[in-house]
């Protein structure tokens, strides 16, 4: 096995010599030509040839990736910059198994503000796009974002309807009735005003608090001067609120424009933590943790350089990039010039980049360092919990090794149509929603969970890309669990451990006292008495989330496919409507009831529309929504 090994190294080294000396990717597979490490460099064949040397300095991983290697490709750029801004987007597209894979990097949630409206109004944004529109953050949680958002749609005034909704108004909401918007929609407030609401809004997110209030206090000064009082009240209220809030956040220095991040990471044996604290104009708006497996770092040989920097190249592909990033670590001078022109490509501003020797600079990586300490020691709490319900659930039901990868199938039908079906991750025992997959059932028709289990299985794994799973749950008794055993016989698959998830029927099914005791049943291939788990263990509460989350996951496609099916439908009793008109219907509107109030104008500025036929379908569709005697009929609500 060594000799084998030595020779593939040495002939990875003939190969090397030939690479240029020029900047671009380097991409590593394995024997199944599968990616496994995605790389940066300067000069590429220097870079390459550093991992073939044999080299007592390199680490575990360096030590462990070379072992794997069978064949190396080059992707040229034209600057390191660019050799940047690709590694980050291949190791997003093939998730390497040797490189950092930051798995929650689509969970920060954003404040988006539309300034390319004439009005705009307040969104949660899980990804920054280049679409005109401000956007603020990360924050912690999609929580946070909400309630930030009410806040400041309470306090400036600002709407928060849909554009579809405001555009067909021809009266003010109840919004605007308990004194919460101006009803721009009615054209109550003026496009300057409305602005100048915005505008406040706008700098409370900068952390402009002392101008926020000077502003509001002057307005509401000229309000009361004018006998506007019931506006100078409201202008008070929002004076109020303001410095509630203000009064709330953390302040680290009341003197700062800047927007910063500050970096600080914590570790030990198990891995790593790395903390980034989001701080704009002074004020501490988030912070949060991202766990490196001991694998991407800390290990005593591993360079602190290497893995931080390929970590910021990703965070920093999808998160807003501040004006100035303090790192634990200093770089040095040339690769932290490189770092900020990558940002700088990225965000089309200048970055600062640095490791900070000013006391105030001190202070702040001090703060993100005591942070990762902490969350660090929470996580490993968890982990460990984790990793001892997943050896549990191993114990329990006979599986080779802890199911590090779990995945979930479900089944939802209506009546026969619109079969579909859901496929849910659990790694490590939480989910990872990048790796969820929903089905159309293709081959079945009516009402078949049997078959339709047996035809979404296939599917899956016909998916050789996808990583194999330790364990398979299905929503299900030994039915459904009879049809998995069988397909994963069919496939060449049979070694993959399956279990069927099931909610007890009567106590006298089963003569365990122990079985009687518990709602789940988890089944075995088998076996004829099911397994159970202690209600409210760990263990427990894996499997059931995973069925409970695949289920949740299946009903909402479900429905979502009903939706649109019902609104299809719907419009096939509009005389004149052939399938294109149709089509342009569906894409712009979400619902029958949002075109029956969408104004007739914004009807016929749509591809193949003009007023007539834009009065037509409207009249029309107020009919149907009418009774035979003409009164309008009660709406039901399916569950």
């Amino acid at each position: 096995m060594l000799k084998r090994e030595a020779q593939i190294i040495e002939e990875l080294k003939e190969k090397v010599k030939d690479f240029p000396r020029l900047p671009g990717v380097y991409l590593m597979k394995n024997e199944a030509e599968k990616i496994i490490y995605v790389g940066k460099a300067k000069d590429l064949r220097a870079r390459v040839r550093s991992y073939l040397t044999d080299s007592k300095d390199h680490s575990p991983k360096t030590r462990l990736l070379v072992r794997n290697i069978r064949t190396i490709d080059t992707i040229l750029t034209k600057t390191e910059v660019e050799a940047f801004l690709l590694e980050a987007s291949l190791i997003k597209k093939h998730r390497p198994r040797y490189n950092i894979r930051l798995k929650d990097d689509k969970s920060y949630p954003f404040i988006r503000i539309s300034m390319a409206d004439r009005f705009p109004r307040l969104y949660l944004a899980r990804k920054v796009k280049k679409d005109g529109s401000l956007y603020f953050g990360p924050y912690t949680s999609g929580t946070a974002v909400w309630g930030t958002i009410h806040f400041l749609n309470r306090t400036f005034q600002i709407r928060d309807c849909k554009d579809a909704f405001m555009t067909s108004r021809k009266r003010p909401c109840m919004t605007h009735q308990i004194g919460r918007c101006k009803a721009p929609c009615v054209d109550l407030v003026g496009y300057e005003e409305y602005s100048e609401d915005v505008k406040q809004a706008v700098q409370f997110l900068r952390g402009k608090d002392k101008q926020i209030v000077r502003d509001l206090t002057k307005r509401m000064h000229l309000a009361s001067d004018e006998e506007r009082f019931e506006t100078a009240a409201k202008l008070r209220d929002s004076i109020v609120a303001v410095k509630a809030v203000l009064e709330r956040q953390a302040v680290v220095n009341d003197t700062s424009e800047l927007d910063q991040d500050v970096v600080g990471y914590h570790g030990d044996e198990r891995g790593t933590l790395v903390e980034v604290l989001h701080i704009r104009s002074g004020r501490v708006i988030g912070t949060k943790g991202h766990f490196l497996p001991l694998l991407d770092s800390n290990s005593p040989e591993e360079d602190a350089r290497e893995w931080l920097t390929s970590f910021l190249n990703q965070y920093y592909d999808e998160a807003l990039i501040p004006d100035e990033l303090l790192l634990p670590v200093d770089l040095g001078k040339d690769l932290s010039q490189l770092l900020a022109a990558v940002f700088e490509e990225r965000s089309g501003r200048k970055v600062k980049v640095r490791f900070p020797t000013d006391n105030a600079g001190h202070r702040l990586l001090e703060l993100a360092q005591t942070n990762a300490k902490e969350h660090f020691s929470g996580h490993v709490d968890k982990s460990e919990e984790k990793k001892k319900a997943l050896e549990e659930i191993q114990e329990r039901l006979k599986l080779p090794s802890p199911p590090l990868r779990i995945e979930c199938f479900d089944i939802s039908t209506f009546q026969g149509a619109e079969t579909v079906a859901s496929q849910v991750v659990f790694e490590d025992g939480v989910p990872n929603k990048d790796q969820y997959r929903r089905y159309k059932i293709r081959t079945v028709q009516g009402t078949n969970d049997f078959e339709s289990m047996r035809e979404v299985l296939s599917r899956r794994f016909a998916h050789a890309e996808l990583e194999l799973p330790d364990l398979i749950v299905i929503d299900g008794g030994k039915g459904q669990l009879g049809i998995a055993t069988e397909v994963l016989r069919e496939i060449g698959q049979e070694k993959i451990p399956v279990v069927g998830l099931a909610k007890a029927r009567t106590d006298s099914d089963f003569k365990s006292s122990e079985v009687r005791g518990s709602e789940e049943r988890f089944f075995l291939p088998g076996r004829q008495n099911p397994v159970v788990f202690k209600t409210g263990s760990e263990a427990f509460r894996i499997l059931v989330s995973i069925r409970d989350e695949a289920h949740r996951f299946a009903i909402t496609y479900h429905r979502k496919l009903r939706e649109a099916s019902s609104l299809e439908s719907e419009l096939d009793l509009v005389p004149g409507l052939g399938p294109v008109r149709k089509k342009t219907l569906l894409s712009a509107f979400s619902s029958v009831d949002e075109i029956r109030s969408a104004d007739v104008d914004k009807i016929a500025d749509l591809k193949g529309f003009n007023r007539a036929s834009a009065e037509v379908l409207l009249e029309e569709l107020a009919k149907s929504d009418l009774g035979a005697d003409g009164s309008e009929t009660d709406g039901v609500e399916e569950g």
